[in-house]
């Protein structure tokens, strides 16, 4: 901070007196310092001049900064740990796999790989800021026209745009609780008051969501399946849910799993959007395309709606190799194919294996499987993490005594197990 010269900032420190200091800190220390914390301080000044100066210095710089008030209570995210952290923290020579970030273990599309190489050299040029050519081949993909697309980094960018555009400080936001963590956070962040709703049997509870929708209500975040459950709203759950939103009701409906499902009992949300438009579809390709290290993600919804989105996105959100590489990806139904059918088998292998070690986990529908355990997760998180193996906890979505495992390679998933027998 430079509001002063050094020499202002001397003289305003020789002439603070002790009584200047106790009122400062009376009026700081609520939000900041506990009453424990206070009163020792205060003993310690009345002895040390010297310390009396830095504690000034130290309020002056950092306590009177500050935060907005939504800010205040909001905790990270937290993502799964990358493999070059758990290397300088444990010191670990073999290979390690990452089975925390839902990541696909086949790596990435290698039509997306090939446009890049080809394209790599012209990354001194900025991106199209309207992504035309990837817009055109997801309107041919999906059947619709590019007025109703948008695209931005990953979809956590468009969850951020989405309440950035309407969510005023009060409104009220119906989520699960848990479901995607970013839900919660993009809410505080905006002054959006969240309606948690518990998950009945890890599931969505449509019946009480639907009860909790009132005047105050602008938005309903639904993950489908559910991040970090697995599970799915049903076609007929989701027939009778649609019908009782409100017009002037967002309902947001994140997919960012659905290429990973084929059932007859999925519902799938574009064929919603005629006669709904007030809905928003999200997609993305940090899944099953494997581009998470590029963040791309995309949306559909009303003209209106979209145009909205726009007007609150950065320039350039989407660079230009990440707009390429998703192109080509979306050609690449081979490499879609063989990740579908890999997780198919590592789903079944897991869950003999998982039953086999009496180990309780909820039926999936993502890349990712729920395991419960009968103690907190993280002593087995540590554990394995010393094997070279990378799990999620997730206590932040509140609950303590479960993991989060990513359906990996054959190979993963076989280390996984022997790992998990050594530790359970």
């Amino acid at each position: 901070m430079t509001f002063f010269d050094e020499q202002t900032k001397k003289n305003r420190t020789k002439r603070m007196t002790i009584i200047e200091f106790f009122i400062l800190i009376e009026y700081t220390h609520n939000q900041y310092v506990s009453q424990e914390v206070i009163i020792k301080l205060k003993k310690l000044v009345l002895g040390k001049i010297y310390l009396l100066h830095f504690l000034i210095f130290w309020i002056y710089y950092y306590v009177v900064i500050e935060l907005r008030n939504f800010v205040k209570n909001i905790r990270s995210y937290k993502p799964g740990k990358p493999i070059e952290e758990v290397v300088r923290e444990l010191g670990i020579k073999e290979e390690i796999i990452k089975l925390s970030s839902n990541e696909n273990p086949l790596g990435p599309s290698p039509k997306a790989v090939q446009s890049i190489k080809e394209k790599i050299k012209d990354i001194n040029i900025y991106p199209d800021n309207n992504c035309f050519y990837l817009k055109k081949k997801l309107g041919e993909k999906f059947n619709i026209q590019s007025d109703n697309i948008t695209v931005g980094s990953g979809s956590v960018e468009l969850i951020e745009l989405i309440f950035k555009a309407y969510v005023n400080p009060g409104d009220e936001v119906i989520m699960s609780d848990p479901s995607f963590i970013m839900y919660r956070i993009a809410c505080q962040i905006f002054g959006g008051k969240r309606i948690a709703i518990p998950l009945k049997n890890y599931a969505h509870d449509i019946e009480t969501i639907t009860k909790t929708i009132n005047e105050k209500t602008k938005i309903i975040i639904l993950d489908n399946p559910i991040n970090p459950t697995g599970a799915i709203i049903t076609k007929d759950k989701f027939n009778y849910f649609v019908e009782k939103v409100p017009e002037n009701v967002i309902l947001v409906v994140d997919e960012a799993y659905r290429e990973y499902i084929k059932n007859e009992n999925y519902p799938n949300a574009i064929d919603y959007l005629k006669e709904h438009e007030n809905i928003i579809i999200l997609h993305t390709f940090s899944k099953i395309y494997g581009l998470a290290g590029l963040r791309v993600g995309y949306g559909f919804s009303s003209t209106d709606i979209i145009a909205a989105l726009m007007k609150v996105s950065l320039p350039f959100n989407v660079n230009r190799i990440s707009q390429i590489a998703a192109t080509a990806a979306l050609d690449d139904d081979e490499f879609v194919r063989k990740s579908y059918e890999s997780n198919e088998a590592g789903k079944k292998f897991l869950y003999k294996e998982l039953e086999q070690l009496n180990l309780q986990y909820t039926p999936t529908y993502g890349n990712f499987i729920l395991v419960h355990l009968e103690r907190e997760a993280k002593g087995v998180f540590q554990a394995a993490q010393k094997r070279g193996v990378i799990l999620r906890t997730i206590l932040e979505y509140g609950l303590p005594n479960s993991l989060r495992i990513t359906i990996g390679t054959p190979q993963q998933n076989k280390k996984l197990i022997e790992v998990l027998k050594t530790i359970i």
